[in-house]
């Protein structure tokens, strides 16, 4: 999971792991049963913390759930920035990006549940993969790598077809799941602006491997 700044001191390090315990368990019901009326009781027990600790670290499980949210949401972009790291060429990164996310439905599972369930609010978040992309939209745009004219509304475009793939991987997995990202990838490079042959080279470069 995402990390900060260690804790200075024990009475730090204690809270910080308390309140990461909880955020763990509000992502795990996420992923399992979206159920986010389940009771405080119930997410502190699930943490392993005591219920009054709960009170320390958020005033609600609206905002406990909606960290979990943010933490997911970072380590998705994390985890792809790892892999993509040299990766200079716009259009590269955001093959890389689907096709990556592709293969993350098996090995980050609750992370892509928690992402097809709630990443549609989050398209234009400033935390997680969002950011991400629109910086690599910018520098296509203002390199000619993309003829497209706002990046905002090619984020839309761009997030809305990935969250399409991480539903598909999720709901089909007898669908040869790099093929569909590299497809996928191949169409939104040429909603882009670039050529088909151009596209299609970019989508098939070799991938990094993904770290489990």
């Amino acid at each position: 999971m995402p990390t900060s700044a260690p804790p200075k001191n024990r009475f730090e390090r204690r809270r910080a792991e308390t309140r990461q315990a909880l955020v763990r368990a509000a992502r795990q019901i996420l992923a399992e049963t979206g159920d986010t009326s389940v009771s405080i009781q119930a997410i502190a027990e699930r943490a392993d913390v005591g219920f009054g600790s709960f009170y320390n670290h958020f005033e609600s499980k609206t905002e406990l759930f909606d960290a979990a949210v943010t933490d997911a949401l970072e380590e998705f972009g994390q985890v792809i920035d790892a892999r993509v790291e040299g990766i200079d060429d716009p259009a590269e990164l955001v093959a890389a990006g689907f096709r990556l996310t592709a293969r993350m439905a098996d090995s980050h599972p609750e992370l892509m549940r928690i992402l097809r369930d709630r990443g549609l609010a989050h398209i234009h978040s400033d935390r997680g993969l969002a950011p991400r992309a629109l910086r690599d939209l910018e520098i296509g745009i203002a390199s000619g790598r993309f003829s497209c004219g706002n990046a905002t509304t090619a984020l839309s475009a761009l997030g809305g077809t990935l969250l399409s793939l991480v539903a598909l991987r999720l709901d089909r997995p007898d669908l040869d799941g790099d093929e569909a990202a590299s497809d996928l990838a191949e169409m939104v490079l040429r909603m882009l602006g670039l050529a088909a042959d151009d596209a299609h080279e970019v989508t098939r470069r070799p991938l990094p491997e993904l770290a489990r």
